[in-house]
């Protein structure tokens, strides 16, 4: 078995997988960091192995079997992923630390209890880890606007 057809059975097996995500997350109005950051590494892979098959294709004189699905995986990106759930995704996490960022500032500055202590400690890292998908979010966008 070639390099080409090997490379060819991931993306079909990922670009399955990359699809049936990007349908169920339409379906969703809330998403978790782990789900953000696993449809962001998936979209990034599959486009990975799209530019890969492309320069296997464009060095090799045969016609690549695989041109129709990676017509159909970038629209369904283009559409579904760049065009609709990446936009929502990033509203969400703005919104998230504006409210995150809003609670921390309204807390008193009075002596506070253990428990406000460790309310306010998980806020803390809650803003950090969404603050840090954002910038995450973020590149992928920067790669939308270069390409």
């Amino acid at each position: 078995m070639s390099s080409s057809q090997e490379i060819s059975e991931i993306f079909y097996v990922e670009a399955e997988k990359l699809e049936s995500d990007i349908n169920d997350a339409l379906i969703k109005s809330h998403w978790s960091v782990s789900e953000i950051v696993s449809i962001y590494y998936r979209t990034m892979n599959v486009n990975s192995i799209v530019s890969m098959l492309k320069q296997l294709s464009d060095s090799s004189s045969e016609a690549s079997s695989v041109t129709f699905k990676i017509e159909e995986v970038k629209k369904t990106i283009s559409e579904k992923f760049d065009s609709n759930l990446h936009l929502s995704i990033m509203k969400q996490l703005a919104d998230s630390i504006a409210e995150t960022t809003k609670k921390l500032s309204s807390g008193n500055d009075m002596e506070k209890s253990k428990e406000d202590i460790e309310t306010e400690a998980k806020l803390y890292e809650e803003l950090r880890q969404t603050m840090s998908t954002k910038e995450f979010v973020e590149q992928y966008d920067k790669g939308l606007s270069n390409a």
